[in-house]
């Protein structure tokens, strides 16, 4: 019979963190680093550029203000879902997982419509070096999007049977989702003054 692995629940002494903790802290510091360097190259070019576009002369501010509060919303219902699992209302986790992704969705549209417009208006990457810093920036966000919602539709789906004959390491499971989601959504925080309001 094969040993469990160590401190997927219990507290490891030399971090204070189990292990699912610590390895989502590790890969959201490399996240960090990924979206810094490129908010560190677009403050450069922006910095270096004679004739840089104000973002609310290009860009749509009511759908990414909208945008905005359909994440900080999903974020909440990610709080809540993990808050459920403590307090042992299976019920609840699957009413708050399920609207995070609702949300998730609703944002993914509402981005759609955004590059649709752009596209329908002949605004490309290559128009100009403010829109390839928009695209780049915004795409990567939206992979990271549906990651998040991936993982956490799954979660809420099949994943969701370990809460049975595993309730404490699914709940470890929710949180680190939800440190992924909530980095997600701070990352969003920053991209929108950057690009849509200075």
């Amino acid at each position: 019979m094969s040993e469990a692995i160590p401190y997927t629940v219990d507290i490891r002494p030399d971090t204070g963190l189990n292990n699912v903790k610590l390895g989502m802290w590790l890969f959201l510091a490399s996240e960090v680093m990924l979206f810094g360097a490129l908010f560190a190259g677009y403050i450069l070019l922006r910095v270096g550029s004679e004739d840089w576009p104000a973002g609310n002369s290009i860009l749509n501010v009511p759908l990414a203000t909208l945008n905005t509060i359909v994440l900080i919303t999903s974020s909440v219902t990610m709080v809540m879902s993990w808050a459920s699992l403590l307090r042992k209302s299976f019920d609840k986790y699957r009413l708050y997982m399920g609207a995070t992704v609702l949300l998730v969705v609703v944002f993914l549209v509402i981005k759609t419509i955004e590059y649709s417009a752009k596209f329908d208006h002949h605004l490309y990457p290559s128009t100009s070096t403010f829109l390839a810093i928009y695209f780049t920036l915004t795409a990567l966000h939206g992979l990271h999007v549906i990651g998040g919602m991936a993982v956490n539709a799954y979660l809420w789906g099949p994943g969701a049977k370990m809460w049975r004959s595993a309730p404490e390491q699914f709940t470890n499971r929710v949180e680190a989702a939800g440190l992924f989601w909530h980095f997600v959504d701070l990352v969003w925080i920053f991209l929108f003054p950057v690009l849509y309001l200075l």
